[in-house]
């Protein structure tokens, strides 16, 4: 007897485990997960196809249960779960999941909204034609067959598919430490692609891309953006974007978004869920409903578009935030020779071909074969009926049939078959009819086996049979391509998200920003109460207002001389009301630092438009510098140093100028300097500037503001004072004399408005035409919009009119803004007026 201990056979654990986890995963990736290269299926779809062959399940005869042909699978070839089965069988009956059904499916088969199937015993199927082309010839021992899983039958272990169906219909599969991801691509395309490389075997990618553009997903759609698709072609891997196919109609009262196309597998009815998550999220503004009229006639989700929404900008957040642009991950994994390999457009056509050849050879031997031993057969056949009376006296002389066939083979010198033949042959083959057709049969079969003996020496002939066999496919079941592709397409713009609407930029004293519709504010007239603006803590007021369109850059300019960018729409969107965001959200700005200044401009990509302007800075003790707005047009997400500031000193305007213009400085107590820009020389982004205005010696005197307008400007100077008063006063007299006159700057300048205890002290002064309006914000919060055209044109020394009642008694005014006025809004062709762009030639005349 064996000792006990000798039968333990000792082994490392990291050793079995590492060997049994390799067996395991080798039988997931071979037996499982991974589709063959030549036919493209994993195991369960071939024995799918073969076990409803084997039924006589085909397209020419009655449905069969599903359960019946699950059952058959299951207990001959398949002996895994019945789920697993039916669930492959159903989804190659699903015209949504493959370009190219293979399977007729009748019942509920699921649906492109994530329905499952009706239990097995339901629905019914039945091969489809082209379902029958995978296993064309299988019986003519064109593929290699193995035992079924108890050894009692056999299965074939690759199908001689006539269609090159892993190209068309692609396949998806996770192994273990693998996976695959193939695109489906158009039957046409390919079997055209297939040709021109039989025809060139040296044809490379970018050859065979003439005839197959790109994958062709069943359920349509765009394919957006070409680069993917090349990357897929040329290695295997890439990344395709698709998107939904969608229009804009216009309606009546508003427009609605029509999605007629989604992308390949995405769930309709999940989207339409998501799109409705997402708008009660806010996270989409502009769509009031979302309906699926969808029906069998074919897809439609009508997405209502809000009166006041743009079309195009919602449909731009559909595509970014839903599923209604998603990206396919090809990864052509795929078999080869049983071993897992990564393959791209050239090597699947050159595999393929590889199959078609060796089924081609293996058909035409099985045929030969056949052919020979029937030309045998005929041949003892036609030597019977040459000598018919004797082999009958044979036969009937002859005690049994095998003493009859010895006897003929030993007369005749036949075969055995051959006399067997002849003994089993009928009576009616002895008519002189029969027997020609024996002699054009014999004739007709040599001509057969004279063409596959040719077949099998010549590659070409052989060659040219695979494209005969694959053009007579493409004629019978090619279509046209339902993805349409689009070439050229970078990634999503973001401006696509935003309609260039005009904005009202709002910014507190404590920092916080927000862009408001300037549609929200309303005209009042001249000495009114204003309405409530933003809600601001009490503490903080509105500071600056300034108007801007979405698509605009900003240049924002703090205090102590930096610059940042941001374009408008990237500013939170608030209501009048609403606080808006700390900019230091928005911005990396220091803690003690604030925006005071910025600007806005139509591009910072246009050579010849940021070569002529520049950025004018005025500063509150009175400097001014002058920089080329190129030097400014390099965003950096922490900023960059826009102007050295002396001491104490602090940014308080920054304009945007062509070069040509007068300078205005107004200081605290009621003066302004006017000065030609030529007089500051441009300087480098970090210099300090030069002195522009010299200040009062009081302490409390600085510079309130700066504009820059054109030396011949027909605008009005608008000035205001702390406690609401204001008055407009020309730049020239209507003899073209300076009002304010020209000195150099430097100087101590000339009164703007004559300053009393009843004004308050200099807040503001603007450049207007009667075609602006004025917004007025107090430090408690008031808003009021004001006519300019109300406010009349006064000497240059006046103390000015009312604009605004201050209810409040320690009440001021903390900003003034000048806007467009409203009957202009109306007029789509008027440029908002800018007052940080003095309304540049350049803009006017766009």
């Amino acid at each position: 007897m064996i000792d006990q201990e000798d039968r333990v056979i000792k082994i490392s654990i990291e050793d079995e485990m590492k060997s049994a986890y390799i067996d395991y995963s080798m039988s997931v990736i071979v037996s499982r997960a991974l589709p063959d290269v030549r036919d493209g299926f994993k195991p369960v779809h071939r024995r799918i196809l073969f076990g409803m062959s084997e039924l006589g399940n085909t397209s020419d005869k009655p449905h069969k249960k599903s359960a019946r042909i699950v059952g058959e699978v299951l207990g001959k070839y398949h002996p895994h779960g019945d789920s697993s089965v039916y669930n492959a069988m159903v989804r190659l009956a699903q015209d949504w999941s493959m370009r190219y059904t293979l399977v007729d499916g009748q019942g509920n088969m699921g649906s492109i909204d994530g329905d499952s199937p009706a239990a097995m015993r339901y629905t019914e199927a039945r091969m489809n034609k082209l379902g029958e082309e995978m296993l064309r010839d299988i019986d003519k021992e064109t593929v290699d067959f193995q035992f079924n899983f108890d050894d009692t039958l056999q299965e074939p272990t690759v199908l001689p598919t006539r269609i090159p169906n892993l190209l068309i219909n692609g396949a998806s599969g996770i192994a273990v430490g693998m996976a695959t991801n193939m695109a489906p691509h158009n039957l046409t395309e390919v079997i055209n692609g297939i040709v021109a490389y039989i025809d060139n075997n040296d044809i490379d990618t970018a050859g065979l891309m003439h005839y197959i553009k790109a994958p062709d997903f069943p359920t349509g759609g765009y394919i957006y953006g070409y680069k993917g698709v090349i990357d897929a072609f040329e290695t295997g891997r890439g990344r395709i974007v698709m998107r939904g196919k969608a229009e804009i109609e216009s309606g009546k009262t508003h427009d609605k978004i029509i999605i007629s196309e989604i992308p390949y597998l995405v769930n309709k009815a999940e989207l339409i869920r998501h799109i409705a998550d997402l708008v009660a999220d806010k996270k989409i503004e502009g769509i009031s409903n979302i309906n699926d009229e969808s029906d069998r006639q074919g897809m439609r989700i009508v997405v209502d578009v809000k009166r006041d929404a743009n079309a195009n900008v919602v449909l731009n957040k559909l595509y970014k935030l839903t599923a209604m642009q998603s990206s396919f991950n090809v990864n052509n994994i795929a078999l080869v020779k049983g071993r897992p390999q990564l393959l791209n457009l050239k090597q699947l056509i050159e595999l393929f071909v590889e199959h078609r050849h060796d089924v081609i050879v293996r058909r035409t031997k099985y045929e030969l074969r056949k052919a020979e031993e029937r030309a045998h057969i005929l041949q003892g056949l036609i030597i019977a009926s040459d000598n018919i009376d004797e082999v009958i006296s044979i036969i009937r002389s002859s005690g049994t049939p095998q003493e009859a066939i010895q006897r003929l083979v030993e007369r005749f010198a036949l075969s055995e078959i051959q006399a067997r033949a002849i003994v089993e042959m009928r009576l009616r083959q002895l008519t002189g009819l029969e027997q020609d057709k024996l002699r054009a049969e014999f004739e007709e079969i040599q001509r057969l086996i004279a063409h596959l003996n040719d077949v099998l020496n010549n590659q070409d002939l052989r060659m040219q049979i695979i494209k005969e066999e694959l053009i007579e496919i493409r004629d019978k079941y090619g279509d046209e391509r339902r993805s349409e592709i689009i070439y050229a397409s970078e990634e999503m713009n973001p401006e696509d998200f935003y309609a260039d609407d005009e904005m009202i930029i709002t910014i507190s004293h404590l920092g916080y920003i927000k862009r408001t519709p300037l549609s929200e504010f309303r005209t009042q007239n001249r000495g009114g109460v204003g309405t409530k603006g933003s809600q601001t803590r009490d503490e903080d007021f509105v500071e600056y207002i300034y108007p801007a369109t979405n698509h605009n850059y900003m240049l924002f300019f703090t205090q102590k001389g930096k610059c940042y960018w941001l374009r408008v729409y990237e500013i939170p969107e608030g209501t009048k009301t609403s606080k808006g965001r700390a900019i230091q959200n928005l911005l990396n700005i220091d803690s003690d630092d604030s925006i005071t200044a910025f600007v806005r401009v139509l591009t910072l990509e246009d050579e010849a438009y940021i070569n002529s302007h520049y950025l004018v800075f005025g500063t509150r003790s009175g400097i001014v510098k002058k920089t080329l707005l190129e030097a400014y047009s390099r965003p950096r997400q922490n900023g960059v140093i826009a102007i050295g500031l002396n001491e104490d000193d602090q940014v308080i305007s920054v304009r945007l100028t062509d070069g040509k213009k007068d300078i205005i400085l107004a200081n605290r107590n009621g003066r302004a300097i006017r000065f030609h820009e030529s007089d500051v020389r441009p300087m480098g982004r970090t210099a300090t500037g030069v002195k522009g205005m010299t200040l009062d010696d009081d302490g409390e005197d600085y510079v309130v503001g700066m504009i820059c307008m054109d030396p011949d400007s027909k605008d009005t100077i608008l000035v205001v004072s702390e406690q609401g008063y204001g008055k407009r006063t020309m730049l020239n007299d209507e003899d073209g004399e300076p009002v304010y006159r020209i000195t150099h700057r430097g100087g101590k300048g000339v009164k703007t408005l004559n300053i009393t205890e009843k004004t308050g002290k200099l807040v503001a002064i603007k450049s207007v035409t009667d075609d602006n309006d004025l917004m007025i914000i107090n430090k408690s919060g008031i808003t009021i919009r004001v006519k300019i055209s109300d406010i009349r044109t006064m000497g240059r020394a006046t103390q000015g009119v009312r604009l605004i009642n201050l209810e409040k008694r320690n009440d001021e005014i903390a900003s003034v803004c000048k806007v467009n006025s409203e009957e202009e809004e109306e007029d789509v062709e008027i440029v908002l007026a800018e007052e940080n762009e003095e309304n540049l030639t350049e803009e006017n005349e766009e």
